[in-house]
């Protein structure tokens, strides 16, 4: 459902979020156990433990563990100081294109992907980390949300453009600290409008969950993603400065 939603979205505007690949990867290529039924999940680390004992885990867009996403989490280990580990939800396979994407979202075992998720928190915390968190752009922003209910191995979440759907998690069940992140030109109506962000902090905020919601001015969905249709600078930026403050803090 939320896969046809975006997908309805990016044919309606004729439009793409393009990918960025950058020339060069980094990360090291890991394996951690996982009690999702597809068995051991793979993912990309990156980051010293000996240097810092604060974990972040962060979840892929719709298009899967490609080199933009790896890039991302890099970028904010380095800024944040974070160990980042990316989980590769799809288990290697990456989109070319809006319809592919699609198809991968729409597949996904999400209950499955949580189990991943909790996994990848566990995973860093044997490696070191003494608290981990967790950030997810579009589909793993929906993910994020829907691991700060079920895991109990998280300390803090900061979710980026994306809700899961009801029967995944009761999110007014969530005991740990949110940041969460929307762009106010966001027109995915049922995943990231505005209105939808404002319907969860309400709904949040009211069961004494706590949680903090950022709505940036002139961003529509994807706007941290750099090279996508999107992108938005001083939002991306701003709201970049805003997760590792937040992360660093909770997870101290």
């Amino acid at each position: 459902m939320v896969a046809h939603v975006i997908y309805r979205h990016l044919q309606a505007g004729r439009r793409k979020f393009g990918c960025l690949l950058y020339s060069t990867m980094s990360g090291q290529k890991v394996t951690f156990k996982s009690e999702n039924a597809l068995g051991d999940c793979p993912g990309t680390l990156d980051g010293d433990v000996t240097k810092t004992k604060k974990g972040l885990i962060v979840l892929q867009e719709w298009w899967g563990v490609n080199v933009q996403i790896q890039q991302q989490a890099s970028e904010i280990g380095k800024l944040g100081n974070f160990v980042t580990l990316v989980p590769d939800l799809y288990r290697g396979k990456v989109a070319k294109d809006n319809e592919e994407a699609g198809h991968y979202m729409g597949n996904l075992d999400w209950p499955g992907a949580v189990k991943d998720i909790d996994g990848a928190a566990k995973y860093l915390k044997e490696l070191g980390c003494k608290k981990v968190g967790v950030t997810g752009f579009c589909m793993g922003g929906a993910l994020s949300l829907a691991s700060a209910a079920l895991s109990p191995n998280l300390s803090a979440a900061a979710p980026f453009y994306g809700i899961p759907e009801p029967k995944l998690a009761d999110l007014t069940t969530i005991k740990i600290p949110l940041q969460c992140h929307f762009g106010s030109e966001d027109t995915l109506a049922g995943f990231s409008s505005p209105d939808d962000a404002k319907k969860l902090k309400d709904k949040l905020s009211a069961a004494g969950v706590d949680i903090t919601l950022y709505m940036y001015p002139n961003a529509g969905h994807g706007f941290t993603h750099k090279g996508g249709h999107n992108y938005k600078e001083d939002a991306a930026t701003l709201a970049q400065k805003r997760l590792c403050d937040f992360m660093n803090e909770k997870l101290s």
